[in-house]
């Protein structure tokens, strides 16, 4: 019995791999798509901008704690003194 290192596989030379040939169905599928429906697309591309304003608007207040003081970003707070403590 042959071990694994001794076996060989004979491939036919016409035959792609399965993920090559869904590669490549994949981009002339995506081709023809985008020939078939640019104009819908472009179109609807300022739409899409002015939807995806508050979106962008929730991630860039997620990293600096929302609508809280700025103080510990190097701010001051109008309603602290001199020590930080509110007054």
């Amino acid at each position: 019995m042959p071990t694994a290192s001794e076996r060989i596989t004979h491939r036919e030379p016409w035959r792609l791999p399965a993920w090559l040939g869904l590669c490549l169905f994949l981009a002339i599928a995506a081709f023809f798509l985008w020939e078939e429906h640019r104009a819908h697309l472009l179109g609807a591309l300022p739409y899409v901008l002015l939807l995806l304003c508050p979106v962008i608007h929730l991630f860039m207040h997620r990293g600096h704690g929302g609508h809280a003081g700025h103080a510990a970003h190097g701010g001051t707070d109008r309603h602290a003194g001199d020590d930080g403590r509110a007054s």
